[in-house]
């Protein structure tokens, strides 16, 4: 191992950053054993709420990516974290899959079917119109209404399905109320994950494949920030957003190294 002349560390987003699907991108592996010789720590960050770390460390595992939970991090963790932080103990009607459920479990949130203090929204394929209709109803009698994030549609293999945001809409119509949303680009996720890794916000870069999640969330909380071209965002579409990243890099592991560990950059670059 070797040091960095200047301490960093990465908040890595997943789909389209690490793999796309079931296919690691090229030079993934080599970039992040570089990584752990440099000392340089990082996190795994997604917005997808369905999988627990240790289902995620596995997925992981298969494309040889080693991994720890605790280098894990969803917006299933920081939105149960942060309803344990609002109200110790709370209760929670919950429209999502083993992730997110896993989550509040460990914090201390309990799922329940009648009167909760919240309706905690995240995404799955196990939705189906009857818990929409329950949601609705306990939103409009007092329940607050939380998603762990609001993207619209998530991409599959097979092309794109409803996401999280999707779901909540229908909520949000049918009652007026607007969800809070912990997940990327959201603060809150943003601040917890740099957090976690012990960092500064000037030694925090975050690399993502997506304008309105990743690099938002790293724009806004003053983070170093990357967009790579691998995932779901064309070139063409950048300069469209009144935000830019830091750097555009074509994937990961092209990256400069001497950019990622050195001083702050004064000016935007493409790799």
């Amino acid at each position: 191992m070797y040091e960095t002349p200047n301490r960093v560390g990465l908040l890595l987003d997943m789909d389209g950053v690490i793999y796309r699907g079931k296919e690691l991108i090229e030079g993934t592996a080599s970039f992040l054993e570089t990584m752990r010789r440099m000392g340089v720590p990082y996190l795994f960050l997604t917005n997808n709420s369905q999988r627990t770390r240790r289902d995620i460390v596995k997925k992981l595992s298969r494309l040889g990516i080693p991994s720890t939970p605790d280098q894990i991090f969803t917006c299933a963790i920081a939105t149960a974290r942060f309803l344990a932080q609002e109200k110790p103990e709370a209760t929670a009607f919950v429209i999502g899959e083993n992730g997110l459920a896993s989550a509040l479990h460990v914090n201390g949130i309990s799922v329940v079917d009648d009167d909760p203090d919240y309706v905690v929204v995240g995404e799955g394929r196990n939705v189906n119109y009857e818990m929409v209709e329950a949601a609705v109803r306990m939103v409009a009698k007092g329940a607050k209404l939380v998603a762990t994030n609001m993207d619209f549609s998530c991409p599959t293999e097979s092309g794109i399905r409803p996401g999280c945001g999707a779901i909540v809409a229908m909520i949000e119509k049918a009652t007026g109320i607007e969800a809070f949303s912990v997940g990327k680009p959201s603060p809150v996720m943003m601040r917890m994950a740099r957090k976690e890794l012990g960092l500064r916000t000037a030694e925090t870069v975050m690399v993502g494949d997506t304008m309105y999640t990743d690099i938002l969330g790293g724009v806004q909380m003053g983070y170093r920030t990357v967009l790579v071209m691998s995932g779901h965002t064309r070139r063409d579409e950048v300069s469209r957003y009144a935000y830019q990243p830091d750097l555009i890099s074509e994937r990961l592991s092209e990256i400069p190294l001497e950019w990622l560990t050195g001083t702050r950059a004064e000016e935007k670059l493409v790799a």
